[in-house]
């Protein structure tokens, strides 16, 4: 079992901890987050996991690295991605089922929305990424309806980012299924990033939801964004095996390295 930790009945498909932009300084508390760590799966469930070894081996033997502590159950189909919140206290999962869930750790449940139920209801698709603002206090979400929804933690869906079912309006949005989506971790340059399977990588303005940015250079289409603590890079990657590197700030093709195989996750 060396290196192992078990607990899903079926594939992992994202994880999470709170080790974002090096601020766990500002984390209330840095002890229990920064031995957290939290997956989705397609048994459509979340584990939280405590990860604080000195704890698990005085109390099991046979379990060395890692315990799940909380099993979050309520999603309907295949749980995607999840985030944690910095201090630790909020998990956010996006599910094919077409829903963003917010759940509160310390209940184990999900608080109600403004509209008074238990998910955010927007999307039309299975939502294939979500993500946490610097701050906490604003959520985006990206799904195969080709869509970007930025929400407050009440549920409510501020922006829209794409044209939507039944509407002719033209958009800046991607014309294809988005695939990850992820804010800028330095609350001086707000902005945020996606990559979708129309080859695409944007860069978007937080301040207004406008496009700043095409980064175009994908041959296939891109599975994966991350951007540096500082935001000043970005880098993203994909079907065609290739990383690249983005100036964030300028909107610049950097380097390109090439992995050799298809590019499902990235992080600086």
């Amino acid at each position: 079992r060396d290196g192992k930790m078990e607990g899903h009945g079926d594939a992992v498909t994202s994880l999470a901890t709170t080790h974002r932009a090096g601020n766990m300084a500002n984390v209330a508390s840095s002890e229990r987050a920064g031995n957290m760590l939290v997956s989705s799966s397609r048994d459509n469930k979340v584990l939280v996991w405590d990860l604080n070894s000195d704890k698990i081996e005085q109390e099991d033997e046979d379990i060395k690295y890692g315990r799940a502590i909380k099993s979050l159950s309520g999603h309907g189909h295949y749980v995607q991605d999840v985030d944690l919140s910095l201090d630790g206290s909020f998990v956010l999962s996006g599910s094919w089922d077409n829903s963003v869930r917010l759940w509160d750790l310390s209940t184990g449940d999900c608080p109600p929305t403004y509209c008074k139920k238990r998910h955010f209801e927007g999307h039309t698709k299975d939502v294939l990424s979500v993500a946490f603002s610097a701050d906490n206090r604003q959520i985006i979400s990206g799904s195969r309806d080709h869509t970007i929804r930025l929400w407050n933690t009440r549920g409510q869906c501020k922006f829209v980012m794409g044209k939507t079912k039944g509407s002719d309006k033209d958009t800046e949005g991607h014309s294809d299924w988005v695939s990850c989506v992820r804010f800028s971790p330095n609350p001086d340059f707000p902005v945020f990033v996606s990559g979708g399977w129309d080859k695409m990588v944007k860069v978007w303005s937080l301040n207004n939801c406008k496009l700043m940015y095409n980064l175009i250079g994908h041959s296939g289409y891109v599975n994966t964004v991350t951007i540096a603590p500082d935001s000043s890079l970005c880098a993203s990657g994909g079907r065609d095996g290739t990383a690249m590197l983005w100036d964030l700030k300028e909107g610049k093709h950097l380097y390109s390295l090439e992995a050799g195989e298809m590019i499902n996750s990235m992080c600086f």
